[in-house]
């Protein structure tokens, strides 16, 4: 059976994952913040207003990686069995990387990249009072496996 995306009416769904085999499946997305170096110190510092940025933006990934399927409407909910997030720094420009793992019925690329997005967002807004034009970009799918589709790293 040929799954589509779209009902007789021409109209969105879900795509029907019931007869997929389970796999263990794992994603890697990665994005950037840029920013003035001053801000990027008061950063690495701790001595921003709102908090840690870093540790907020840590939660902030992981939270919305568990609720991908509330923000993106036709993603299937996954019982995710681990997210983690790495912030790596390159002079102003903070590099967030984020990693999730299940093994379920469906891939978990969707759950990677918003992760790095809510964590993005999140360094964004807490550091916002300093520096309003900050840049949010480069977010993409770095790695996945599992799945009929098997592996896909990016060059």
């Amino acid at each position: 059976m040929e799954l589509t995306h779209f009902n007789e009416q021409g109209r969105a769904r879900m795509v029907d994952v019931t007869e997929k085999e389970k796999t263990f499946r794992v994603a890697r997305a990665a994005g950037e913040v840029r920013m003035n170096p001053e801000t990027a110190q008061l950063v690495r510092d701790g001595k921003m207003k709102k908090g840690d940025v870093l540790a907020v933006a840590q939660v902030a990934g992981i939270m919305a990686a568990k609720r991908t399927s509330d923000l993106i409407p036709m993603c299937h909910p996954i019982a995710l069995t681990g997210v983690n997030l790495e912030f790596r720094w390159e002079d102003a420009a903070l590099h967030i990387l984020a990693e999730a793992k299940c093994t379920g019925e469906t891939g978990v690329e969707m759950e990677a990249l918003t992760a790095v997005s809510a964590a993005a967002l999140t360094v964004y807004d807490m550091c916002k009072a300093v520096q309003r034009d900050m840049e949010i970009t480069n977010i993409r799918l770095l790695y996945k496996s599992g799945g009929k589709s098997g592996e896909y790293e990016r060059i």
